[in-house]
């Protein structure tokens, strides 16, 4: 049965883009045909690592009119709804472990006009969010502990995105972690069709053609099945 209303969605992650140089390397992922900008938010309490926060996204936004998908692995994210709103995000994606009352926030984010997804880390159970997914555009499973980019693939995932896509044939569901030409098939046959890929987009000679690699695999196992 083809999904036609799902598209194949590829989000080339700025955290393997160079800091210095993120107009630029937003402007290089557009032209190489990317769907996305994958901003991934770290405030070293959540995960260890310290990365991008709603400045950057605000001096981002007045050089790009994509779509910034922003994954908030922080503490305490209903803090930063507004001033993420106000720095012109398109969605914020939250994890399920950082908050008490997962309904309200996706209420709050919604209430601003940005789409809201929601993660889960590979040690939580996928019956954790299930109560939320109806209310929701979108799931994020990742393949990787949140973080730090450059980790491997972690096929064990596919499950929940496999149980995800049977009980949900229309919603948008994301991957992020380890995601190249290699591990692209294990992930599109399991039914993800929104793409994330840091190094597997930005250390490739020909980015166009890596992000259309992505692209060429989710729609055969997607739309095809």
């Amino acid at each position: 049965m083809k999904k036609m209303s799902l598209k194949a969605l590829i989000a080339p992650s700025l955290l393997s883009g160079d800091f210095a140089r993120l107009a630029e390397e937003a402007q290089a992922m557009k032209d190489a045909g990317a769907d996305w900008l994958h901003m991934d938010v770290m405030d070293g309490h959540f995960v260890p690592n310290l990365t991008i926060g709603p400045p950057v996204i605000q001096s981002l936004r007045k050089h790009t009119d994509m779509f910034m998908d922003c994954h908030l692995m922080v503490s305490q994210p209903e803090k930063w709804v507004d001033d993420f709103h106000k720095a012109g995000a398109s969605s914020i994606t939250f994890h399920i472990e950082t908050v008490e009352d997962p309904a309200e926030f996706i209420k709050k984010v919604k209430s601003t006009g940005m789409r809201v997804g929601i993660a889960l880390k590979p040690s939580t159970k996928l019956e954790t969010i299930l109560p939320y997914v109806k209310d929701v555009d979108m799931v994020l499973v990742m393949t990787v502990e949140p973080g730090f980019g450059g980790q491997e693939f972690m096929a064990d995932q596919m499950s929940k995105v496999r149980e995800l896509r049977a009980q949900y044939p229309t919603l948008d569901i994301e991957v992020d972690g380890g995601l190249n030409e290699k591990t692209i098939d294990t992930a599109a046959e399991a039914g993800a069709n929104v793409i994330v890929s840091g190094s597997g987009v930005f250390k490739a000679q020909d980015k166009k053609e890596a992000i259309e690699v992505l692209r060429r695999a989710v729609n055969k196992h997607i739309f095809t099945n």
